[in-house]
């Protein structure tokens, strides 16, 4: 299924779901973030996906980046929930979503890099180099929102 994300565009389309979602920023022992490449949008992205019945959020981060990643994590804190309105994502199926997702930062503890049917590449990227890739604002934001030493949780 492809999507287009729709950020503060007066043309999106009119939302007509929310769906519970998380992600990941995982940095290794040398501090680079864990990046996926999209097959649905074909931008970089840190890990992460919707929250499925029947589990809780960390069982969901857990979950979602090892099938996009082949790694396996420790969730460490929670960074944030974004909920921006003006991220609107719709679906070749006609779906039409709100952005809300909850952020966390995750620690490797094993696993291998492979790709899926929703990353078509994976790797390690060290933070000087993110600005060499095609990363969507609302996932920028994430990154750096957990890079900053934050007493609490990020919200919109």
């Amino acid at each position: 299924m492809t999507r287009t994300d729709y950020f503060h565009d007066p043309n999106a389309p009119t939302p007509n779901s929310i769906k519970v979602a998380v992600s990941a920023l995982v940095r290794d022992e040398s501090g680079r973030i864990l990046m996926i490449h999209r097959t649905d949008n074909d931008m970089y992205s840190i890990p992460g996906g919707g929250l499925e019945a029947g589990e809780t959020v960390s069982e969901a981060v857990v979950r979602e980046v090892k099938e996009e990643t082949g790694i396996d994590v420790d969730i460490v804190k929670m960074i944030g929930v974004f909920s921006n309105p003006d991220h609107v994502i719709a679906y070749d199926d006609g779906e039409v979503r709100q952005e809300f997702s909850i952020c966390f930062i995750a620690k490797p503890t094993g696993g291998e890099l492979r790709t899926s049917s929703e990353s078509k590449d994976v790797k390690w990227v060290a933070v000087e180099n993110l600005s060499d890739l095609d990363i969507h604002p609302s996932i920028r934001l994430r990154i750096s929102q957990g890079l900053e030493d934050r007493n609490g949780p990020y919200f919109t």
